[in-house]
């Protein structure tokens, strides 16, 4: 399979939705510009051979395609899964996408999958454990991985540092990257009262291979990541400062409830490009 690379001047990206199949048939480059690159969430096609896996097998003959998945459970208490690893293995030889992805969570346990990105304390304890966990997970598999902050509703008592710390210090312990949601960041920041551009200054430029944007939802007393609308204002200001601080990065914008049409989420990806180019 030819690999295919991002064009280094339209780095933004969109994420794969059924909604919009029928508009991404024979889609070329020129027809979506500055969607450069599409993302697909790794458990919809895992373990298919349907219509999602055909469109992707399509679409990848010219995009790059990137996985991005929701069930590797990184920071579970229990061993890591390798019939799902055997799976992701198996996909990513197929698919050959520029960039593997999941988050720093865990989502339930082999008996109980609870379907949720659920946090976990930032300790020096789960530092190591999860390090020795990645470390495992990317030789395994044969390439780095990158794995996404959270949105969170809660803190940790025993937190020992915080989270930009502890992303920043796994990516230097295990080698890999982070997919910095700064969208995620800001919602945090507003339920957990700190400051998102010190978050943003502590993570170093070289590790963050991605990042996401998206919508969240006012819910009065906290903010909801819901993915449900377009990127808030707060947001895209974060995302200029963070493209100030640390310079060009690959960017994806999300959507994933109250779905809009294809083009309208190109318009939202417009945005993101022009603030890119305007540095």
């Amino acid at each position: 399979m030819e690999h295919l690379t991002i064009n280094s001047s339209a780095e933004v990206g969109v994420g794969l939705r059924a909604q919009h199949f029928k508009d991404v048939k024979n889609l070329s480059i020129e027809d979506t510009s500055p969607v450069a690159w599409f993302e697909v969430t790794t458990e919809n096609i895992l373990c298919s051979k349907g219509r999602g896996r055909k469109v992707v097998e399509d679409l990848r003959q010219n995009f790059p395609i990137s996985l991005h998945g929701v069930s590797l459970s990184i920071a579970t208490v229990e061993n890591l899964n390798y019939d799902y690893l055997e799976k992701l293995k198996r996909l990513i030889h197929e698919v050959d996408p520029f960039m593997v992805s999941d988050h720093l969570c865990w989502t339930g346990t082999s008996k109980n999958n609870l379907h949720n990105l659920l946090p976990f304390p930032y300790t020096f304890e789960n530092l190591e454990y999860l390090a020795n966990k990645v470390s495992e997970v990317q030789d395994f598999l044969g390439r780095e991985i990158a794995l996404e902050n959270l949105s969170a509703y809660l803190h940790f008592n025993e937190n020992e540092i915080d989270e930009s710390e502890f992303l920043k210090l796994l990516a230097k312990k295990s080698g890999c990257k982070i997919l910095l949601d700064v969208n995620n960041i800001y919602v945090n920041s507003k339920n957990q009262n700190f400051n998102p551009k010190a978050y943003v200054d502590n993570i170093p430029k070289e590790a963050i291979a991605e990042i996401h944007l998206a919508g969240f939802t006012d819910m009065g007393d906290y903010l909801f990541d819901t993915h449900s609308c377009p990127v808030h204002s707060d947001v895209w200001q974060l995302y200029k400062y963070t493209l100030e601080q640390k310079g060009k990065i690959k960017t994806l914008i999300e959507w994933d409830e109250d779905i809009p049409k294809f083009f309208d989420l190109v318009e939202e990806a417009s945005k993101a490009y022009s603030i890119m180019e305007k540095l």
